[in-house]
């Protein structure tokens, strides 16, 4: 994943989300020319996948690929979690 652009002005707005304990905070970032990574220390792997699922299906992307998902479930009108390549593979197949 590549780093987010940033300004100094912005870098004050993630450190006191930062303070706030916002998981929104988490990520890397340039900052003239430098990367700042913040992350959760001392993860377990499921942890790192569980956060990693949470913020692919909040941005409405596929949680296996990382593609956009365009499909809404109708039973729920949400978004579903995999593009409908997955959704044949995994979901389908079960």
């Amino acid at each position: 994943m590549k780093p987010k652009s940033v300004k100094t002005d912005d870098l004050s707005k993630i450190f006191s989300s930062l303070k706030k304990g916002d998981e929104a905070a988490i990520g890397s970032y340039l900052v003239k020319g430098v990367r700042l990574q913040i992350s959760k220390y001392n993860l377990t792997g499921a942890e790192r996948v569980q956060l990693l699922y949470k913020r692919r299906r909040a941005q409405g992307l596929c949680i296996v690929c990382g593609t956009k998902v365009s499909k809404k479930n109708p039973a729920t009108g949400k978004l579903y979690r995999l593009c409908e390549i997955h959704r044949n593979k995994i979901d389908k197949n079960s």
